[in-house]
């Protein structure tokens, strides 16, 4: 027989946490081990329970679920953390994924999705609520138009400077390299942090790993 699914429930509203483990607990596959009423008391009993799946709440008291995520995530990397929230802005979404959570459902979800999105981070998968996966498809659609509007603003020759300049090359080395004077590829690299937008050497390397270049 396989194993239960166990889970822990970090969420600072008594009646609904009942509700949510009476729900989770009738399906044959999950385990509720745990109830946390704030991000504190999640971290805590993470480290001592070491549940599959912690169903996180954004907004507690205290410790709120995106600095709890971040800290689960940081000492216990191999659970998962679904967030369950009413929260469906933007703001919210990215921010707790970045934190290291690898699903988002919203409270108002069927109960037939929040236990697949249940099964689905507990096996190590992302599970976005449909409305929220739209909205990270958008971003990611609208990164990569300016991405390539901005790269199709260098010349060839900055093309060139911004890959040397990835692979670690200095401007005398890069000067020696193409036969120019450094000052030239001083200018080019000037030319091209201000198309870019950047201002910073390592966010140069960062934009060239971003398009492959390196």
């Amino acid at each position: 027989m396989a194993e239960k699914i166990k889970i822990l429930i970090a969420d600072d509203h008594t009646i609904f946490r009942s509700g949510l483990k009476l729900l989770l607990s009738s399906e044959p596959a999950f385990e509720v081990i745990a109830e946390a009423e704030d991000g504190g008391q999640a971290i805590e009993m993470v480290g001592d329970l070491r549940p599959d799946v912690v169903l996180m709440d954004v907004g507690m008291p205290g410790i709120n679920g995106y600095e709890a995520t971040q800290r689960i995530k940081k000492s216990n990397p191999e659970v998962n953390i679904l967030v369950l929230t009413m929260h469906r802005s933007e703001e919210y979404f990215f921010k707790m994924l970045d934190a290291g959570a690898s699903g988002y459902v919203l409270k108002g979800a069927e109960t037939e999705e929040l236990i697949l999105a249940v099964h689905t981070v507990a096996r190590g998968d992302a599970y976005l609520y449909p409305s929220m996966a739209r909205q990270l498809v958008d971003r990611f659609l609208k990164v990569q138009s300016r991405d390539t509007t901005l790269a199709k603003q260098l010349t060839t020759r900055e093309d060139e400077i911004l890959r040397l300049i990835a692979d670690g090359y200095s401007n005398n080395d890069i000067a020696e390299k193409l036969v120019i004077s450094a000052s030239t590829v001083h200018t080019h690299r000037t030319n091209i942090m201000h198309k870019l937008g950047l201002s910073k050497r390592h966010e140069l390397v960062q934009y060239a790993r971003d398009q492959g270049l390196i």
